[in-house]
């Protein structure tokens, strides 16, 4: 199975996502999956030893990025760790996004529970 799993973490959020990305290390080259990311969430995976496809960061367009590939088909899955206690600039695109993964059925988890079970689910 290949698929493409977008990843995304709030400034808050970030050291968790690249733990849950480690502690899933083997699941997801055993899936053959391409992870892609916002740029500083990109930036933490790849210094921890992942393979990470860059788009800008959150505030600069990472998000819309994201949200077109998930309207062009090319994304299966978004595991978006949401820091829900504090403020964020770029809300509307993050808005945006969820939207977007709603309107074209595409699994999005806001929390590390969340993307555990999808995860498992693959």
């Amino acid at each position: 199975m290949n698929m493409n799993i977008a990843v995304i973490a709030h400034d808050g959020k970030k050291a968790e996502m690249v733990q849950f990305l480690m502690d899933h290390k083997v699941v997801l080259s055993q899936k053959k999956v391409t992870l892609f990311a916002t740029g500083t969430t990109g930036e933490k995976a790849e210094k921890a030893g992942l393979i990470i496809h860059k788009f800008l960061s959150g505030p600069k367009g990472g998000d819309a990025q994201i949200a077109a590939k998930v309207a062009e088909g090319q994304m299966d899955m978004v595991l978006f760790f949401r820091d829900p206690l504090d403020k964020h600039p770029h809300e509307p695109d993050i808005i945006m996004l969820m939207r977007i993964c709603d309107v074209y059925n595409i699994p999005l988890a806001t929390n590390p529970a969340t993307a555990e079970l999808l995860i498992k689910a693959i």
